[in-house]
């Protein structure tokens, strides 16, 4: 009986590892081509089902929502293809990581590193100069707003956000500013 038991856990748990590395691995929202229309599209994968079909064998993708939809509910899903074949280059965190390495913060200069997705992340100065989270950016408009936009670090993008929506909290301490006005 205790060794049913330890052959029954030691199976549940290979079977847990096996669902949460499918799981993980197809987790996310992603950017590709639709093959329609040739544009770039946000889609997220069905990650439980990929991770359960992935116990029987293969796993079977499907997406849970596409920013095509609901005009689009109905296409084949060509576009799985793509992220079966590379689901990693599709991830919108990868994609975002990718283009941070090797810049610097366009305010203070300091370079990026490992982005610590648990703690404040990056922002981006688009194109129109409003700095804003990176995952404010809709997937699908993802690779136009990364080919215009220059890297923000968290630290000036939350005192950037500060200065904007409670200018009444601040102390402008530089140089050049003007000195407060003395009551009489």
């Amino acid at each position: 009986m205790a060794q049913t038991l330890v052959v029954i856990a030691i199976a549940a748990g290979f079977v847990a590892i096996l669902f949460g590395l499918a799981w993980r691995k197809y987790r996310g929202q992603r950017v590709i081509v639709c093959p329609e229309n040739q544009l770039a599209a946000g889609v997220v994968v069905d990650a439980r089902h990929a991770a359960v079909s992935s116990l029987k064998g293969a796993a079977e993708l499907r997406l849970a929502s596409c920013s095509r939809w609901p005009e689009k509910r109905d296409c084949g899903q060509p576009c799985l293809s793509q992220i079966a074949a590379f689901p990693e280059d599709c991830l919108v965190r990868n994609i975002v990581s990718r283009w941070y390495e090797g810049k610097a913060c366009v305010f203070c200069g300091r370079a990026f590193g490992a982005i610590e997705w648990t703690a404040a992340g990056p922002a981006l100065l688009q194109a129109n100069r409003v700095a804003v989270e990176w995952n404010q950016i809709p997937a699908e408009k993802l690779p136009e707003t990364l080919a215009t936009a220059q890297p923000v670090c968290a630290a000036c993008y939350l005192a950037n956000k500060m200065v904007r929506e409670h200018p009444e909290l601040v102390a402008d301490r530089s140089a050049n500013a003007a000195p407060p006005a003395v009551p009489r």
